[in-house]
């Protein structure tokens, strides 16, 4: 609640990435005020901008009047020391915790020029000394081999590996605005890309597939438009695979070999109710789901049976759920955050307007909560 909040600052321009944290530093991007050129910003925890940084020009927005986004919205990554940080403009850069760049690279001019409909969306994912991107675009007919897994050396920027990845969709469903996911529990790890009609996993060591799993856009009749958003939720032992447009949503257990769609890795699937944007998150046996009409549904991991489905809100949904303390925070496109109670019966806890729309996913850190509205940054908790 606004009484609540400990600080707020206004942003430069509007954006949906989410902040990153770590120690006393905050990382954004956003679009700059003359809604051209993309900065990435730091800022303490105590509400001070430390610097800014510029990631080129050439800011397009996708959809009417910040509808859908621009090209600020791939999030930032950190491991203490670097942060890395992409815009849609195709500019991948990493920079120290006091601004200094230390590599810059065109992701255009390396991998072709971006062709994808509301913009490339997808953040770049840090995992030890790799940064992995994904970039699945091209045209909407015709073949063209635009479909990009890449791992990159973080120190330098250097690529390490590259695969094209295949598939045979076509028309919309070639851009994927996922994020890539890095799976890892005591037995085996993999590196999640998700679009182009397919889950796939690919070897952290060199990018080859191991598996993938279809039939994700396999109703009636192909869906021209059933492009994929919303990334894959993780747990230990469970991938869960959304689609898109209230689309089937799946249970998967990693491993196999090939195409897993049709074999016993599949521990469920719902022909409909999946989100569209949000990301599904998984904790203690339970998959929430955050739906873009504002519907939140409750499952059970193992089964996919369903516990609830109840409205916390009528708005428009963009975030991910985000579980902290405890407790499972939801915001909504007009910036109502609502706190629920986990576990199989539905429980808000509180309800919170902040006035400001949000895209972006709450960051929960150090006790306090830091919302990134479209206006401004903030932090709300105790001093």
């Amino acid at each position: 609640p606004k009484q609540n909040m400990v600080w707020r600052v206004a942003l430069p321009g509007w954006a949906g990435a989410t902040p990153v944290a770590w120690g006393d530093r905050l990382f954004v991007t956003s679009a700059a005020e003359d809604d051209d050129e993309l900065l990435l910003l730091c800022f303490n925890t105590s509400g001070e901008k430390l610097w800014q940084v510029s990631l080129g020009n050439g800011n397009e927005v996708t959809g009417p009047s910040r509808e859908e986004g621009n090209s600020a919205s791939p999030s930032p990554s950190t491991d203490g020391t670097h942060v890395w940080a992409m815009a849609g403009n195709g500019i991948l850069a990493c920079f120290d915790f006091e601004g200094n760049e230390v590599w810059r690279k065109d992701l255009q001019a390396d991998y072709g020029e971006f062709n994808i409909g509301w913009g490339m969306s997808s953040s770049p994912v840090l995992d030890g000394d790799e940064l992995y991107i994904q970039l699945m675009h091209g045209p909407m007919r015709g073949d063209g081999k635009t479909a990009v897994v890449a791992a990159l050396d973080k120190k330098t920027g250097d690529e390490k590996w590259r695969i094209d990845r295949k598939s045979e969709a076509t028309f919309e469903n070639k851009h994927s605005y996922t994020s890539p996911v890095v799976y890892r529990d005591g037995e085996q790890e993999c590196l999640l890309t998700h679009g182009a009609d397919y889950l796939v996993a690919h070897s952290l060591e060199d990018g080859s597939e191991l598996w993938r799993l279809g039939g994700l856009n396999a109703g009636a009749r192909y869906h021209p438009t059933l492009r994929f958003v919303a990334s894959p939720g993780i747990g230990n032992g469970l991938i869960v695979v959304p689609t898109a447009k209230g689309g089937p949503i799946v249970g998967v257990k990693p491993g196999g070999q090939g195409d897993i769609t049709d074999s016993d890795f599949v521990t469920w699937k719902l022909d409909r109710g999946t989100p569209d944007v949000s990301s599904p998150l998984i904790h203690d046996g339970l998959v929430y789901l955050a739906g873009e009409q504002g519907i939140l549904t409750c499952l059970d991991a193992e089964t996919g049976e369903e516990y609830y489905k109840e409205r916390l809100h009528t708005a428009r949904y963009r975030a991910s759920p985000v579980l902290a303390d405890g407790k499972i925070y939801v915001v909504s496109r007009n910036g109502v955050v609502s706190v629920v109670k986990p576990g199989k019966d539905f429980e808000i806890l509180a309800e919170n307007e902040m006035g400001e729309e949000i895209a972006a996913s709450p960051v929960i850190f150090n006790g306090r909560i830091y919302l990134r509205s479209f206006d401004s940054l903030m932090a709300i908790g105790s001093e």
